[in-house]
């Protein structure tokens, strides 16, 4: 398993706006697999990155840092 860090916008009609964007930490096999168990969330994905190496290290740094249980 994986981490990755997903940017969406919770409304999927509107057009994606930067200062809206809000970012989501989960696991899985692969993009393709994040995006299906987020699917029923109906959130406008605008990027799927895997995090590792240091910048994972950073990411878990932070004190929001919780990956979503989906």
């Amino acid at each position: 398993m994986s981490i990755f860090k997903v940017f969406f916008q919770e409304s999927p009609t509107e057009v994606p706006v930067r200062e809206w964007t809000q970012t989501v930490y989960v696991e899985g096999e692969s993009e393709a697999d994040v995006r299906k168990k987020l699917v029923d969330r109906k959130y406008n994905i605008e990027f799927v990155t895997k995090l590792s190496g240091a910048h994972l290290e950073y990411e878990q740094a932070n004190e929001d840092f919780q990956t979503e249980n989906v």
